[in-house]
């Protein structure tokens, strides 16, 4: 009997340890919805993790049900959050070189971002996400433009004077210094303003310039193409405790999912580009191109607003810049 007993309790103990084993559970947070391209790569990383059996389950919070927007970095980084998928510039509080990552200039096309990404930029940021027990496991950048009520905006000289909205504390400062009048307000909000003529250009991405209908309040578009201002990094991040706490084949999963996800992360931004430009076009909105020279005038108007405000605010601020100006 007591032998019987053993082994039924041996069976329960084995049993409790396979489900404890087969429960692993990481909990992910953004901010947007389930159509949108950030979400599609958290859930590339998850349906590789799951297919590659390695008894880890990543479950996905989306649209501020976890955390908001702009309260996600702390948590991941205190581990009572495993993943996010968030713009790391949310986090300049709390690491103000993060603010880089949203800056007017620094980024010029897709294909020099992915460099950026592989940088010893990057390296620097990422020693100081260690810092805060966080980790990359997806880069990736996304892309905006300008847009004009009743012009075109492709150099310094076509915002003055305008009420402009801006996407960023960085590009406000150029912005400014350009003779523009800034109007802060979320993206939701720009419609509205430009139908009520508050707003007569706008600064933003070209997911929220198609998302949000803007087309129907523009007459000219100017996208992000062969050159563009406004890049923002939004990647896929991991507290680290919680990566160096999985087993090795666990580890290897979430590596070979998010080098997918990057992939597809960088084809699928350049092609909401493109289809923001289509968009635009068949509403009837004229489209605009910043040329090179343009994109020189606008790095050099940074240079003396958004980089001077940006290196009076961080200590190894001229240390972070030179290393990003120094990715070809």
């Amino acid at each position: 009997m007591k032998s019987m007993l053993k082994t039924a309790v041996a069976a329960l103990a084995i049993a409790a340890a396979a489900s404890v084993a087969g429960a692993t559970e990481l909990r992910l947070s953004h901010q947007w919805s389930n159509n949108d391209i950030r979400h599609k790569v958290a859930q590339m990383v998850a349906d590789e993790v799951a297919a590659a059996n390695v008894d880890l389950d990543i479950k996905i919070f989306g649209s501020q049900s976890l955390f908001k927007a702009r309260e996600q970095y702390k948590p991941l980084s205190r581990g009572q959050l495993d993943m996010t998928v968030l713009p790391l510039s949310y986090a300049g509080g709390q690491q103000p070189a993060y603010n880089l990552t949203l800056m007017p200039g620094l980024v010029k096309n897709h294909d020099h971002a992915a460099r950026l990404s592989a940088s010893p930029f990057m390296a620097a940021l990422e020693e100081k996400m260690a810092q805060d027990d966080v980790m990359v496991l997806v880069h990736g950048y996304l892309a905006g433009g300008f847009a004009g009520k009743d012009k075109c905006i492709t150099r310094p000289e076509d915002v003055q004077g305008l009420q402009t909205r801006a996407a960023g504390k960085a590009f406000e400062q150029m912005l400014a210094g350009a003779g523009a009048s800034i109007a802060s307000m979320a993206s939701s909000e720009i419609y509205n303003a430009m139908q009520t003529g508050v707003l007569q250009a706008v600064n933003t991405s070209s997911s929220s310039f198609v998302s949000y209908r803007i087309y129907e309040q523009t007459k000219c578009y100017t996208p992000a193409g062969d050159v563009a201002l406004w890049f923002m990094y939004q990647p896929l991040l991991m507290n680290k405790s919680t990566f160096e706490g999985l087993t090795e084949a666990q580890q290897q999963a979430l590596r070979d999912g998010a080098a997918k996800a990057q992939a597809y992360y960088l084809e699928e931004a350049k092609k909401e580009d493109a289809e923001s430009v289509k968009v635009f076009a068949d509403a009837g909105v004229e489209i605009a191109q910043m040329t090179p020279e343009d994109f020189a005038a606008w790095r050099e108007l940074a240079k003396e607003t958004s980089y001077k405000a940006f290196l009076e605010e961080v200590a190894d601020g001229q240390a972070l810049l030179d290393l990003a100006l120094a990715v070809e």
